[in-house]
């Protein structure tokens, strides 16, 4: 047995030089949980210091193996999260996604960024702690969003791609939702809603179709998981909260594709734009995340920049590489047991 897979982490199902490993969770009325982290383990470690840590979105999971090779190529040390009942964490017996409280999340992190600690510290030998940048995407970026909110001190740099910060439409929408959703999820919180399919973006991307990604069809299923009236609840919560504009201490940078149309059926058109959120009201909400909030928008880009067409992806890829080597973060060069908070704070209502 390798040394790695002695200490827990094994052979990911992404295969070179990633691998991933299993953080144990409290367990809920569904039963055991866990969350998986994923590194990119090449030969070539980093400095200590400067660390990615990645998080999907909805109905979704860490497949972005060229981002995670990018960024071990500028010097950073790369991981990635797949959240209890998603991707590499979703177990047979959970409903897929499915939460009431996108706090429940803290836990999850904070796991993360202590596996993460430690296994830097490992790897290379120093009693620095790492400073970590968060680049979250979609529904991650709503979840990390929040967290970073309730978290003050826990990472250098927020990127989000592509946030899903409020609901397709606009806020009165949300109200309207809310409205109709509240008895709903008393009633029977995990009864799946009835809602027309829109596999458009998903066709944009998968290479089963006019993409070029290969898609898990179970973690990452053509007509998404089910939505359901619990979940819609806490993330219908969470939008309402960044509408109160949040107070998110470090820089946060927000990568959106040019414009959006949102369709059910794909078309050639979907191929450069955002088929997902609106990414106009998006940009808006992003400047009420915290005082240190910038917007890059990407012209050709779809719903996830980092799965865009060539052109666009290496454009997005140089921003970021600038962007956290502009933000080097205030965690270089401390010593173990001086950390700031890694994700015990307040929960979310």
């Amino acid at each position: 047995m390798t040394g790695s897979a002695a200490r827990g982490w094994q052979p990911d199902v992404l295969g070179g030089s990633f691998e991933s490993l299993e953080l144990p969770l409290l367990p809920d009325d569904e039963g055991p949980v866990v969350a998986t982290l994923v590194r990119h383990a090449g030969a070539n470690v980093p400095a200590p210091g400067k660390v990615v840590l990645y998080l999907h979105g909805w109905a979704d999971y860490f497949l972005q193996a060229e981002l995670a090779g990018r960024l071990v190529a500028g010097g950073f040390h790369f991981y990635a999260l797949d959240l209890r009942k998603f991707g590499r964490s979703l177990r047979s017996w959970q409903t897929p996604g499915y939460t009431t409280d996108l706090a429940d999340y803290d836990e999850d992190l904070a796991a993360a960024l202590a596996a993460v600690r430690a296994d830097v510290a490992e790897r290379t030998a120093s009693p620095e702690i790492p400073t970590v940048h968060l680049l979250a995407h979609s529904f991650g970026g709503l979840v990390a969003a929040l967290w970073a909110d309730r978290n003050p001190g826990a990472i250098s740099t927020l990127v989000l791609n592509a946030p899903w910060l409020e609901l397709q439409g606009s806020s009165l929408i949300r109200h309207v939702a809310m409205q109709l959703v509240e008895p709903l999820a008393r009633a029977d919180p995990r009864r799946p809603l009835l809602l027309p399919s829109m596999p458009g973006y998903w066709d944009s991307v998968s290479g089963t179709a006019h993409g070029e990604w290969d898609l898990n069809p179970q973690w990452r299923p053509r007509a998404s998981f089910p939505i359901r009236p619990g979940w819609t609840k806490a993330v219908l919560a969470g939008h309402a909260a960044v509408q109160r504009r949040l107070n998110i201490a470090s820089p946060v940078l927000v990568m959106l594709s040019g414009r959006t149309r949102i369709q059910a059926e794909w078309s050639e058109e979907l191929m450069d734009l955002d088929a997902v959120i609106d990414v106009d009201e998006t940009a808006r909400r992003a400047l009420g995340l915290g005082r240190r909030a910038a917007v890059f928008r990407y012209p050709g880009a779809l719903h996830d920049v980092f799965l865009s067409r060539q052109a666009v992806r290496e454009e997005a890829y140089d921003d970021l590489l600038l962007w956290l080597t502009l933000y080097p973060g205030e965690g270089s060069g401390r010593q173990a047991g001086s950390q700031p908070g890694t994700g015990a704070g307040p929960r979310a209502g």
